[in-house]
């Protein structure tokens, strides 16, 4: 047998007490009110997805750089096999959902034939300048049931009036084409590299900007918000989803869905442990995305393709981001032919493998369930439904019930390799801490103890 038990926010209690005091009663049967703030329906579709590819393609795949100057000539981006189906094919059988794509990166290259600019693949023997990247991804995604995301850099080292307001309205212009033109995009991702040294239309210089000002985000978030209405945008601090904090793939053992946005500095990484953690205390729903690469570098190095991650390194990062309560955001460098390599793509079948075997069978299907306290003794809120695959069911527990637990009852001595507990995040992120107890010769032992669960925690 095992138990299971819950603490939830006393933010909660006290919420829920002052709802009784206020109406004089509360009906039982009712859903538990919301703990605000609480993710809007985009959020709620968007942890769903849990686990989707980066993919880091241009013009550094071809000079062995991460970061490219600015200076490179476009002639030197020319995949000979690029396959974008070959890509959806590959990531779709890999059990992820969606593909965000680097459109433009610091060198300012851009992956599609922009008007704004001569530094694009229009001007590459690619296609013979008649390529569109974003265009032949989202085909391929629409072919394998893919989402699409694009990532756009707000810095551009080939441009020469970075620093000025006109790059801002050339960045601004670059955003709307891309967000008007191909579909519907389920992430917008902006990077909080900004300023330094680069090409800059042949000045070759170091220029600095004031990253609190300078992009006036605002007006740049009000564009998404109108061409896709139903995108989660990324950045340090969102609004729609933020920083993990690190390239490491790891989130925090404790990971609120919460953040004030205040708080963080888009470029700053001024606080680690905010943006690993989140904030019990957050006035914004601002779940953390953890975003690593299957390799060293970002970029394809062909001196790297002994050393993508072995499965077993995969499998840790899995578990300690989407099973930590954040999306799983993971980089695979496009190589040189324009095609996923084929050590990539073993390595993703294989960590697929590992995953369908280990989430094969569910135990507690054929389990007993007893709950210390069910809502109102209601059958809506029963115990049961925590392992009947519903969404949109849920356990829940009388008002002012801080402290709670579930018995899992499996009848005989019963091996378990993992066990996956989900809150139901439509009502607010409540669960501060739980512990994880096994019947074991003839007495309760702990054997695990954690704090936040969130969309997912293993």
């Amino acid at each position: 047998m095992f138990k299971f038990y819950k603490t939830i926010k006393m933010k909660t209690n006290i919420f829920l007490l002052m709802a009784m005091f206020l109406s004089g009663c509360i009906d039982q049967i009712t859903p538990p009110a919301p703990l605000f703030p609480i993710p809007t329906e985009q959020h709620q579709n968007w942890h769903q997805l849990e686990y989707y590819a980066f993919i880091h393609f241009g013009p550094n795949t071809f000079t062995d750089k991460e970061w490219g100057y600015g200076d490179e000539s476009p002639a030197i981006f020319n995949p000979t096999e690029l396959d974008c189906r070959q890509w959806a094919r590959i990531i779709k059988a890999a059990g992820m959902r969606g593909i965000i794509l680097t459109t433009k990166h610091h060198d300012g290259f851009c992956m599609w034939p922009s008007p704004e600019t001569e530094h694009s693949v229009k001007n590459s023997p690619w296609r013979n300048g008649k390529g569109n990247l974003l265009q032949e991804l989202r085909d391929a995604c629409n072919e394998y049931d893919l989402k699409l995301g694009f990532y756009l850099s707000p810095w551009d080292r080939n441009h020469a009036q970075y620093g000025s307001p006109l790059y801002i309205e050339y960045f601004r212009k670059q955003l709307k084409d891309i967000l008007t033109n191909y579909g519907e995009i389920f992430e917008v991702w902006f990077d909080g590299a900004n300023g330094g040294d680069g090409y800059y239309g042949g000045a070759n210089e170091v220029r600095k900007i004031d990253k609190k000002t300078y992009y006036d985000w605002d007006s740049t978030i009000k564009i998404v918000n109108k061409l896709q209405p139903n995108a989660i945008i990324f950045s340090d601090k969102g609004p729609g989803a933020r920083w993990i904090g690190n390239e490491r793939g790891v989130a925090g053992e404790t990971n609120w869905c919460l953040l004030n946005p205040d708080s963080i500095i888009v470029g700053g990484a001024n606080n680690m442990k905010l943006l690993n953690e989140g904030d019990i205390n957050g006035t914004n729903w601002i779940p953390g995305e953890t975003d690593v690469s299957i390799r060293p570098g970002w970029f394809y190095h062909q001196s790297q393709d002994k050393k993508v991650k072995s499965t077993e390194h995969l499998l840790n990062i899995y578990y300690a981001s989407v099973g930590s309560n954040s999306n799983l955001l993971l980089n695979i460098p496009i190589d040189k032919r324009g095609l996923i390599h084929e050590n990539d793509s073993a390595a993703l079948m294989d960590l697929k493998k590992i995953l369908d075997e280990s989430f094969a069978q569910n135990l507690t299907q054929s389990a007993n369930l007893q709950a210390s306290n069910t809502r109102g003794n209601m059958e809506q809120y029963k115990v049961e439904n925590a392992i009947d695959n519903n969404k949109v069911s849920y356990w829940a527990t009388d008002n002012g019930v801080v402290a709670s637990n579930v018995i899992i009852d499996f009848g005989n001595p019963t091996q378990i390799n993992c066990f996956m507990v989900q809150e139901y995040i439509a009502l607010g992120q409540r669960v501060k801490e739980f512990k994880i107890e096994a019947f074991i010769n003839d007495k309760w032992e702990t054997i695990n103890e954690a704090t936040t669960i969130g969309r997912a925690n293993a």
